[in-house]
């Protein structure tokens, strides 16, 4: 796995987790998938992503998008 799928994987995940929240507790946990979504945004324009910063000290391999 590459940096690239380990930000796509873990987005999905939070995705998934707020929705779930959002389903079982408060709407308000909707506010994390806006969050995350505005993340990806900027990400996309200006190819910064904090989680890919914590990947690669993690260890994980660079990809072609972050770097």
């Amino acid at each position: 796995m590459n940096i690239d799928r380990a930000v796509l994987s873990f987005a999905g995940t939070m995705v998934l987790i707020s929705l779930v929240l959002a389903y079982l507790f408060s709407p308000y946990w909707l506010l994390l998938t806006a969050f995350v979504g505005l993340n990806l945004l900027q990400a996309g324009f200006t190819g910064f992503c904090p989680a890919a910063l914590i990947f690669k000290k993690m260890g994980i391999k660079t990809g072609n998008a972050f770097r």
